[in-house]
């Protein structure tokens, strides 16, 4: 099936947002800020949620102020919620569902954007965990790192999954909820071939 034009537009935002992750990670945290801020003026409160998702998750980590941080992950976790409640809407709609994943009139189904933000997670509640912890509130904190762990029994066994386990083992214990320094439920991290 060829690209039409409202994928290509779906894989532009994509990319802009991934371009912008590039410059945080490279440093550049207030130019990476501009930018998604931009992004998210396009986009709106009521653009596609897994672009939502995305952007918001990685907009938190730009904030200096942690109620600020607070409140992009909370848009972050919000938007990943409807990306559920869409699979449970696209189910309804197979009648139109084309074999590649998409509706006939080119959108991705909910049920693409679930798969992928399922993957997000246990980043989302533990970076929510994280931020409630920087504001003193333990409760909340605690809440969502035991789902932040719960989500991560999914994760694959890679970089990614590895990174994320051992950040809520960290977290854990800063808290005083996990067990000895260095060693999470899961373990000692894997060493690869």
């Amino acid at each position: 099936m060829a690209e039409g034009p409202e994928q290509t537009a779906l894989d532009e935002v994509m990319t802009r947002i991934g371009q912008s992750v590039i410059l945080h990670h490279a440093g550049d945290r207030e130019e990476a800020r501009h930018r998604f801020l931009a992004l998210w003026a396009e986009i709106g409160e009521h653009g596609e949620a897994l672009h939502r998702c995305t952007l918001a998750h990685y907009l938190a980590d730009t904030q200096d102020d942690p109620s600020d941080e607070l409140a992009w992950d909370l848009r972050a976790l919000t938007a990943a919620e409807e990306l559920s409640d869409d699979r449970l809407d696209e189910d309804r709609l197979d009648e139109d569902r084309l074999d590649d994943g998409r509706l006939d009139d080119g959108r991705p189904t909910g049920r693409a954007g679930a798969v992928a933000v399922r993957a997000l997670y246990p980043s989302l509640h533990l970076n929510l965990a994280a931020d409630y912890a920087k504001l003193g509130r333990s409760g909340a904190a605690r809440s969502h790192l035991r789902r932040a762990r719960g989500a991560a029994e999914t994760l694959a066994e890679d970089r990614y999954g590895d990174g994320v386990r051992a950040a809520i083992s960290r977290l854990e214990l800063s808290l005083g909820e996990g067990g000895t320094p260095g060693e999470g439920r899961w373990g000692p991290p894997r060493q690869r071939p």
